[in-house]
């Protein structure tokens, strides 16, 4: 099997590489990478290393495809992952448009020439900001909690958000490029018999993650925690209450497989990915955490809401696990330590992933 990965030298696409390489030992794994994201450079020796092949392209400029070899997967992974895309001032919003969706259409066309299947890693903020700040919730423990006491929105219980909740406008720039992404990926292989296989996950964490914020929380707090960086409570009345849950890599590589390995049941299909209520956690819980593990440190609350936040979000991942007798093995305790651990070895990766 040959497998190509786009985003190869990020956080997730370094780590689907490296745990594909070591589960399909026959399988030929190599990827493109732009290198403009801050610190992805660092995964270069690694990968390598491994066996894999590395191509410095860019997924915006269709040439960068055309003297690519045939491949049997492609796992998308590449993607500006801000929500903030397009009013953070870092990003226009055409920028954030040629990168998430026009890339989208050249690895579909890629895909097409190669008659290959597709995983495309989408996100859980393709799900409607309305919606989501609608959702019954009550506190407890210093995190939201959902009061299963009240009405809800289709497709939300405690178990999380499903694949049927709202996904109307708005969703953000950054959302609505990949839901547009989604919906030309599934058409491809609708028109032109492709397995496309499109995994909307949650929070990705990990002990190789860098901490930016924007590629993910977990990470981005404790590295920051830990150097005593400033942080704050933003929205919801400074509370530090909002919950997100977490997804170790290596658990969203044996789905991957598992997918690859069923394209009849996974193609076409849309999958909420998550690590779910059992791996969720709020920012003050988080810090508490912290601070067993490094000691106090002040959070500053900032009642101002934030562009596009939400309280709550939960994975609903039960219908793909389900489907493939599947689920998360690494817990969010684990996923915590590993973090913290690697950011002793490495407390320079904080600043590697810094806007430059």
């Amino acid at each position: 099997m040959r497998i190509f990965i786009t985003g190869i030298c990020g956080f997730v696409g370094s780590s689907l590489a490296l745990a594909l390489r070591e589960r399909l030992t026959d399988a030929t794994i190599s990827g493109l990478d732009n290198f403009i994201r801050p610190g992805s450079e660092t995964n270069i020796a690694r990968l390598r290393a491994a066996g894999i092949r590395i191509e410095h392209r860019d997924i915006r400029c269709d040439s960068d495809f055309e003297t690519l070899p045939p491949c049997d997967w492609i796992v998308d992974a590449a993607a500006n992952p801000t929500v903030l895309a397009g009013v953070d001032g870092r990003t226009s919003g055409r920028q954030l448009v040629e990168h998430n969706l026009q890339g989208t259409v050249n690895v579909l066309e890629y895909a097409r020439r190669s008659g290959a299947g597709l995983v495309l890693l989408s996100t859980s903020r393709v799900y409607s900001i309305p919606a989501l700040v609608n959702v019954p919730l009550g506190v407890r423990d210093d995190a939201f909690v959902f009061d299963d006491r009240a009405a809800a929105p289709v497709g939300c219980s405690a178990a999380g958000i499903a694949e049927d909740f709202s996904t109307a406008a708005p969703i953000s720039l950054y959302g609505a490029t990949k839901l547009a992404s989604e919906a030309l990926a599934l058409e491809y292989g609708h028109t032109y018999k492709l397995p496309v296989v499109v995994n909307r996950c949650g929070v990705l964490a990990g002990e190789g993650q860098f901490g930016v914020a924007e590629q993910g929380i977990f990470s981005f707090w404790i590295r920051a925690y830990a150097l005593r960086r400033p942080l704050r409570y933003i929205g919801f009345e400074g509370t530090g209450h909002q919950v997100r849950d977490a997804l170790h890599p290596d658990d969203l590589t044996e789905l991957v497989i598992r997918q690859m390995q069923q394209p009849d049941r996974s193609g076409g299909g849309i999958w909420n990915v998550g690590g779910g209520a059992a791996n969720s956690m709020s920012l003050a819980q988080l810090s508490r955490w912290c601070a067993d593990e490094f000691g106090p440190h002040h959070i500053e609350p900032a009642r101002e809401p934030r562009p596009f936040d939400v309280p709550w979000v939960v994975m609903d991942s039960r219908r793909v696990e389900a489907a493939f007798q599947w689920r998360p093995h690494v817990d969010l305790r684990t996923i915590l330590a590993q973090i913290a651990e690697h950011h002793r070895q490495h407390p320079e990766w904080f600043l590697l992933a810094q806007p430059r």
